[in-house]
């Protein structure tokens, strides 16, 4: 007697869903991860001002750079204004910020903290490019803040 066996074809394998999971996967976690930029800026906030605290001395430094919208006003907590640096049609002017930033590094090497405080209508633009140049004047210890209420005559 004659066996009779069945001939059983291998079974194909459907990848046709999972290919256009790929097609359409891919192309977006690629498009997301090359889009994607990360920058951290490290901040520390202004000290809140409490008397008894800490006993200044007429030689500390407490550099404040005020956005305003037509100036940049870079001063001394305790002693006043120091320069007024009038804004470009671009915005801060950086430069002469930052040479009159090394000047004042020249007086007081061992300073490394600055303020930047600004109006609340500034462009984050400029509050980065004025960091940004406090920074490269050797001031890395930054902090932010309001700046005070222009007094009007």
């Amino acid at each position: 007697m004659r066996v009779r066996r069945l001939h059983k074809k291998p079974a194909e394998l459907e990848v046709t869903a999972f290919i256009n999971l790929i097609v359409v996967l891919v192309p977006f976690l690629l498009s997301t991860a090359v889009f994607t930029k990360l920058s951290v800026l490290e901040l520390t906030l202004p000290a809140a001002a409490a008397p008894g605290l800490k006993q200044l001395k007429a030689e500390d430094l407490q550099l404040e750079i005020v956005l305003r919208p037509d100036a940049l006003e870079v001063g001394d907590r305790l002693g006043g204004l120091i320069q007024r640096i009038p804004t470009t049609p671009q915005g801060p002017d950086t430069q002469a910020l930052e040479a009159l930033m090394q000047g004042i590094k020249a007086k007081f090497p061992a300073e490394t903290q600055a303020s930047v405080l600004a109006e609340p209508d500034t462009p984050y633009e400029h509050i980065v490019r004025v960091m940004d140049a406090s920074r490269t004047a050797q001031f890395p210890e930054v902090a932010v803040g309001d700046a005070p209420v222009r007094k009007r005559p």
